[in-house]
C-alpha cells in the first residue's frame, strides 16, 4: 500500500514466550521513569535482584494464560483495523516499550517504508510519566540518534475523548446485560496503580482517570467505585486498592459487581490473570455472587474509530 504518513502505536508490550518473561521484566525493572531503585549507575543490576526474587511467579501466571501476552497480537489488529478506517495515505505500526518490535525495530519498519511523516499514538489513555512519557522519551532517544529526520506529531492522551468514553459505555451496557434485569449492579473500576510520589510530583495520571471515570457515569445511574491495582513494592501507591475494595464492598453486602479495566486498552496480564482469576477467586471466597469484566476494548469498533479521529485531528493540525 502506497502511503507517506505512518502512525505508531505506543504500548507496553509483554513476553511472547515464557522465556521472554525474564528479559522482559529486566527491561521493564530498567527503566527509571517507572521506578527509581538507588543511583543510576546501580538500578540494572538491582533490576536484576529485583526480577530473580519475582520470575517464578509471573512465570506462573503467565503460564496460566496461555504462555504468553497477547498484547502483541491485539496491538497488531488495532494497527491493522486503524489503518484500514483510515484508508489510502497511511500505515500504521506498532512499537512496543518493554518486547517486541521495539521502538527502534519499528522506526527502521517505517524509513524502509520511505515515510518521514509519523503520527506517534500512545495507547495509554490517561498521560503518566511512567507509561505515555517513558514510551515518548524513548522514542526522541531513538529519533536522534537515527540520523533520519521525521516530522513527528504526539497523541499523548485520549481520557476525555467523546469516542474512548462511548467505547467503554457500550462495553458496560454489554457487561451489565449479562446480570438478571432485577440485580443491584456495582460498578468496579480498576486502574493501574501508580506511587503515590508521581501525583504529589504533578503527575496527572489521577485526575485524567477520575475524569473518565465521571464523564462514563453521566451515562448510568447506578453505585460505582474506583480502585487501583497491580502494586509491586513496599513504597505508597494510589488507594484503595482492587482488593481492599473487593473486601469493603462485600462487607456491606455488595452482590453484583462488575470490573471495568481503566488505562487498559488491550487485554492483557492484568486483565486475564490479576482480574480474572486471582480477582474472581478472591470475590467468591467473599461471597459475592456475581463477578465479572468487560472485556478491554481491543478493537472494538467505536475504540478504532476514536483512534481514527484522533490520527486526522493531528494530522490536520487540531
Amino acid at each position: 500500500m502506497s502511503a507517506d504518513k505512518a502512525v505508531l502505536l505506543l504500548q507496553m508490550g509483554g513476553p511472547d514466550s515464557l522465556d521472554a518473561v525474564k528479559p522482559f521484566l529486566l527491561n521493564l525493572f530498567s527503566d527509571r521513569d517507572i521506578i527509581k531503585i538507588g543511583p543510576a549507575w546501580l538500578q540494572p543490576v538491582l533490576a536484576r535482584i529485583i526480577v530473580s526474587k519475582r520470575l517464578s511467579r509471573v512465570e506462573k501466571n503467565y503460564s496460566e494464560i496461555g504462555g504468553k501476552s497477547p498484547l502483541r497480537e491485539l496491538t497488531q489488529q488495532q494497527a491493522e483495523a486503524l489503518e484500514s478506517v483510515l484508508g489510502n495515505g497511511y500505515r500504521c505500526f506498532v512499537a512496543m516499550r518493554y518486547w517486541h518490535p521495539s521502538t527502534i525495530e519499528a522506526l527502521a519498519e517505517i524509513t524502509r517504508a520511505g515515510i518521514r511523516e509519523v503520527i506517534a499514538l500512545s495507547l495509554y489513555p490517561h498521560y503518566s510519566r511512567a507509561t505515555t512519557g517513558s514510551s515518548i522519551r524513548e522514542l526522541r532517544r531513538v529519533l536522534g540518534e537515527a540520523g533520519v529526520g521525521f516530522d513527528v506529531r504526539y497523541i499523548d492522551s485520549f481520557y476525555n475523548e467523546p469516542g474512548y468514553i462511548e467505547a467503554l459505555v457500550e462495553r458496560i451496557n454489554e457487561g451489565l446485560a449479562e446480570f438478571h434485569p432485577l440485580a443491584d449492579v456495582e460498578l468496579l473500576f480498576s486502574a493501574h496503580s501508580l506511587p503515590q510520589s508521581f501525583i504529589d510530583d504533578g503527575d496527572p495520571y489521577l485526575s485524567h482517570v477520575e475524569e473518565t471515570v465521571r464523564l462514563v457515569m453521566q451515562n448510568f445511574r447506578i453505585p460505582h467505585h474506583l480502585a487501583f491495582q497491580s502494586r509491586a513494592g513496599p513504597v505508597k501507591w494510589l488507594e484503595p486498592s482492587t482488593d481492599e475494595m473487593l473486601q469493603r464492598l462485600a462487607s456491606e453486602g455488595a452482590k453484583n459487581i462488575l470490573v471495568v479495566p481503566l488505562s487498559f486498552v488491550s487485554d492483557h496480564i492484568e486483565t486475564l490473570h490479576e482480574i480474572d482469576l486471582e480477582y474472581s477467586k478472591m470475590a467468591w471466597e467473599l461471597g459475592i455472587a456475581k463477578f465479572a469484566r468487560i472485556p478491554s476494548l481491543n478493537s472494538s469498533a467505536k475504540f478504532i474509530n476514536c483512534l481514527a479521529s484522533l490520527v486526522r485531528r493531528a494530522e490536520s493540525g487540531c
